[in-house]
Formats: structure tokens, C-alpha cells, sequence
């Protein structure tokens, strides 16, 4: 067994070389990279997401999820929207992915485009694409979206277990879930806003509200009148109720996030978290205080480093026919 003095040399080693890694695939990608072999590609893309947000603008916040659900394990390359097979459960299945929406406006998408440039875009790129395109329509950021992406061959749903930040992770835990996806504590918190949009089920957070330390209390780091409040909607063992993440304006892509961590009025215990370290904590107040000066830049440059994390370029991987199976 490796003593902790070991693991203490090794890990940070570790942790260097995959973040090498990375960047030496990431820099396969680049802005334009269908410019020759299908130069629509983006604007199908762009055209075929305005039909289903302008139908369902909550989807937005499930693509955006969808795309970060993909990136954090595996990488950026597809590997959510995999099925399983009868000798593999895929992510999809892992408990963490049983309420991802949204898979059908990428098949969508992809059958446009393989419409007009059969074999050419892959999953990978139209997920980030997608995500990019519909948070853009409900009036969010705009960020470029290097493309080069190739799909994966692999999806395993256990690997979705052990890499998805959990929605009761504590601040340390995030630090090192994030950093060890070469992702830095500023990424942490910024991506953390893209809960200003969305939802989630009572189940994420009930805990918090009726059984915090097994004693069926509350959790001290929530504001009492909004446990009040959360406790009429979500009542103990219900696992079907959903609730807004940012109560008055979660169709909007705003600040308003950070403004109701710093009141302890984050939803869930990863939102609390950020209170929970300097930096992190620092962040939320900057937000608060300024009406989101810098976040919708910020959340751009965040998810351009996401976006990038050990993508598969060149040779590697494969261009999917279809996105929920493999060639």
C-alpha cells in the first residue's frame, strides 16, 4: 500500500501529466474546423437547437448539463449519449444521469447534419455547440467553441459515479474534482453559476432540509426561512417534486445565483460550499456586489477551458453515425 508521503510526491505528478496531456489534444482543436469539409455545419447547428428552445426554452439548462455531464467524464467526447449494450451499462444509466434531458435535440441535430455532410461532425462537437447555441437564445453568454472533437468508443456508468461532482460535495472535494480535470478553483465557482438556470429534484437536497447529520435536523449553513419555504414544496421522501435552483429567475441567465449563496440560499450543498473557501467565497461577494460585472465573461472563458478537457482529436476516436451508438 503507497504511504501517504508517496502519494503526496506522486499525485501532484500525476495530476501534471494528465493536465499535459490534455492540453497537447486540446490544441487539435481550433475555431473553424469544418470550415472546408462542411462549412454549414454551424449554422444547422445553430438553426436546428432555435427549433427545439424556441418550442422548450428550459432545455437550455438540460444541454448545458448534458454537456458538462459529458465533459467530466471521459472528457468532452460524447460518451453520455451513448447507449447501453447488453454487456455494458453506459453513463446514461448512473444514478447521477437518470434526470439529463435534452438527448433528442442532439439527435436532431445530428440527422440535419449528416444530412448535408454525412460522416463529417462529430457528437462531441454538436454537444458543445448545442450547449453554447441555446444558452445563447435565453439571452446568456456567447463564447467561441473551438471544434476537432472526435467521439468516443466508451461509456461506463460507473465512471460517471466516481467523476460528476456530487450535489453534496464539500468544498475540498470540489477543489480537487475540478483541478484534477485541469480546471482551476476560479472555473470552480464561475461554472457553479450556470445553476442560475434550471432545476432540480427535492432529492438532491432533502437532507438538508429534514436528516442534515442523521439526527433530523436541518442544515446550519441554510437560511431558516428558506428551509420553511423548500419544506412546503419538498416533503420528506419525495424524489419526483423538482424546484427552481434560482427561485424568481431561473429562465434567466444572470447573477442572481451568487446573490442567493451569499443570503444562504444555495440549493444544494455544493452551491453552500462555495462560502466555504476564500477564493470561492471572494468570487460570490465580487458578483453580489458589482450586479455580475464580470460573470457572463467569465463564464465564457470557463467553458472554452471546459470545453477543451481530454478531448479526443486526430485519429483517435471515431465520427458516430449516430450519437447514441457507437460505429
Amino acid at each position: 500500500m503507497a504511504t501517504p508521503k508517496l502519494l503526496s510526491v506522486f499525485f501532484p505528478h500525476l495530476v501534471a501529466m494528465l493536465v499535459f496531456l490534455d492540453l497537447a489534444n486540446a490544441q487539435g482543436l481550433q475555431l473553424g474546423f469544418y470550415k472546408k469539409t462542411c462549412p454549414n455545419a454551424e449554422a444547422i447547428v445553430r438553426k436546428t437547437t432555435a427549433q427545439y428552445i424556441s418550442r422548450a426554452p428550459t432545455l437550455a439548462a438540460s444541454l448545458l448539463r448534458l454537456h458538462f455531464h459529458d465533459c467530466f467524464v471521459r472528457g468532452c467526447e460524447g460518451s453520455v449519449l451513448l447507449n447501453s449494450t447488453k454487456n455494458n451499462q453506459a453513463e446514461k444509466v448512473a444514478f447521477p444521469n437518470l434526470s439529463l434531458r435534452g438527448y433528442q435535440v442532439i439527435d436532431g441535430v445530428k440527422s440535419a447534419v449528416e444530412k448535408v455532410c454525412p460522416g463529417v461532425v462529430s457528437c462531441a462537437d454538436i454537444l458543445a455547440l448545442v450547449a453554447r447555441d441555446a444558452v445563447l437564445m435565453i439571452k446568456g453568454p456567447f463564447w467561441e467553441v473551438p471544434t476537432g472533437r472526435r467521439d468516443g468508443r466508451v461509456s461506463n456508468a460507473n465512471e460517471a459515479l466516481t467523476n460528476l461532482p456530487p450535489p453534496f460535495a464539500n468544498i475540498t472535494q470540489l477543489k480537487a474534482m475540478f483541478l484534477g480535470k485541469g480546471l482551476s478553483v476560479k472555473d470552480l465557482v464561475v461554472l457553479s453559476g450556470g445553476h442560475t438556470i434550471g432545476i432540480s429534484h427535492c432529492s438532491s437536497f432533502s437532507n438538508r432540509l429534514y436528516n442534515f447529520t442523521g439526527k433530523g435536523d436541518t442544515d446550519p449553513k441554510m437560511d431558516s426561512k428558506y428551509i420553511v419555504n423548500l419544506k412546503s414544496k419538498c416533503k420528506p421522501g419525495d424524489v419526483s417534486t423538482t424546484v427552481e435552483m434560482d427561485p424568481g429567475s431561473f429562465k434567466a441567465f444572470d447573477e442572481d445565483y451568487y446573490t442567493l449563496v451569499a443570503k444562504r440560499r444555495g440549493l444544494l450543498e455544493s452551491d453552500a460550499a462555495l462560502l466555504d473557501d476564500n477564493e470561492t467565497k471572494a468570487y460570490v461577494k465580487l458578483q453580489t456586489a458589482t450586479y455580475g460585472s464580470t460573470f457572463l465573461k467569465d463564464f465564457s472563458e470557463s467553458m472554452v477551458n471546459m470545453g477543451k478537457m481530454q478531448v479526443l482529436t486526430g485519429m483517435a476516436g471515431e465520427i458516430r453515425k449516430h450519437c447514441a451508438l457507437v460505429n
